[in-house]
């Protein structure tokens, strides 16, 4: 990497892109975000028992 001088600084230009609406039906532009957690667990409630757990997590995105 070199450095920059406050010339080529200076000499840079920007440029704004177009306005758009997202996320809306009218033009397909949209997302659409499904999550889902879950767990189960059991414990028997007895002498030496143990208690087991299960997690389980679903992300599904649909973009149009």
């Amino acid at each position: 990497m070199r450095e920059l001088s406050f010339t080529e600084l200076d000499s840079e230009r920007t440029e704004l892109l177009p306005t758009r609406e997202t996320l809306t039906f009218g033009n397909y532009n949209w997302a659409n975000i499904v999550a889902s957690n879950s767990s189960m667990a059991l414990n028997a409630a007895s002498l030496y028992a143990v208690a087991n757990s299960a997690a389980a997590q679903t992300i599904v995105v649909t973009q149009g």
